[in-house]
């Protein structure tokens, strides 16, 4: 089994936190550790071979503790924003905690899923090597109904990819919502900006959101827009452009909407560094990604010394669409009691020449 495990470093209150490293046949490693099942490092050939880790992260876990960047963690029940913090359940209506903007709640906070211990078990596979992390949330958690069992796997297989696999279940109506939050820099983590890089969404509408970062529930078309990524562009060559809704979130910090038909594992998303020649392939079944260029990053010690500042990565979070809860006219992000909660997201590494 291509795995093995260290101290990753201990908290305040004493607990031992662990880091797991996967080996591919391909020399590809990645590290996530039990704190939050937070991914840590994805070391990745360049075109000449040469590995470089593409995911920003903190050199010890408490640092992790203590940031609202919320690199690599596992983002759930909700991911992303709901509206006045408020949302309604079979007709009983949750007061969650308001932790953004003044106004909404935001990756389910303060009370993170990054900020748990997660049991680990590492198997092999006939696609490489996985470590499922599982959590046991209870009826009230982050004001949350229903007690909720949550496992959530990473396999680094042998095509190269990084499969994230989501599973819940409960015994009430919830919300089950969860994504992956890793700022990714394709010219390794220390490289500075990442906004020289190119991206591609494979969406012809993006959920236009208020000064809050809040859907109204319209959907509008890319097409002759700076939203527009379905061709393939350098990030920041639009980014700045006199657009509200880039004014309103400071970059890109939106929700596309997805061609793909529901349920159905698609290409999604991509993102190539010419230098480098490193490219990565987002694969999801979910009906939303929202593409984050680290708007709001400000400069701060990362791991090996590196400094990171505004725009030194972006996220690829796959999910439902923020406040779905609230609206009707979107895909629901309910849970019914007894069901069950099931999908996958792939990151996918290539090489160009």
């Amino acid at each position: 089994m291509a795995f093995s495990k260290e101290t990753f470093g201990t908290l305040e209150n004493g607990a031992v936190i662990t880091k797991y490293i996967l080996t591919n046949k391909h020399g590809l490693k990645a590290a996530f550790t039990d704190l939050g099942g937070i991914w840590l490092e994805m070391w990745v050939p360049d075109k000449h071979g040469t590995l470089a880790d593409i995911v920003l992260g903190y050199k010890e876990p408490e640092a992790y503790l203590h940031q609202d960047t919320h690199f690599g963690e596992i983002v759930g029940r909700n991911a992303n924003r709901i509206g006045t913090a408020t949302c309604t359940i079979d007709g009983i209506t949750y007061a969650l905690v308001i932790n953004d903007n003044g106004v909404n709640n935001l990756h389910s906070g303060p009370d993170f899923l990054r900020n748990r211990i997660w049991d680990a078990e590492v198997s092999e596979t006939e696609n490489g090597t996985k470590i499922t992390f599982s959590l046991f949330s209870p009826d009230g958690d982050q004001n949350y109904p229903g007690n909720a069992d949550i496992r959530v796997s990473y396999t680094l297989t042998n095509d190269d990819e990084i499969r994230i696999d989501y599973h819940m279940t409960c015994d009430e109506d919830t919300i089950a919502n969860f994504t992956n939050h890793a700022y990714f820099n394709l010219a390794g983590h220390a490289s500075g900006s990442a906004m020289h890089q190119k991206a591609w969404i494979d969406a012809d509408q993006f959920t236009i959101a208020d000064q809050y970062s809040i859907p109204t529930g319209d959907l509008v078309p890319v097409k002759g827009t700076p939203m527009d990524f379905t061709s393939l562009k350098y990030i920041d060559q639009d980014i700045e452009a006199d657009y509200e809704p880039l004014k309103f979130a400071g970059g890109y910090d939106h929700n596309w909407v997805l061609k793909h038909k529901e349920g159905e594992l698609a290409l999604s998303a991509k993102a190539v560094d010419e230098a480098s020649g490193r490219v990565m392939e987002v694969w999801t079944d979910l009906p939303g990604i929202q593409f984050y260029t680290g708007n709001f990053l400000s400069p701060m010690e990362g791991k090996e010394k590196a400094v990171y500042d505004k725009r030194q990565g972006y996220c690829f979070e796959t999910q439902y669409f923020p406040d779905a809860v609230n609206k009707p006219q979107f895909a629901s992000p309910i849970l019914k009691g007894g069901d069950i909660y099931s999908t996958t997201t792939i990151y996918k590494f290539k090489k160009e020449a």
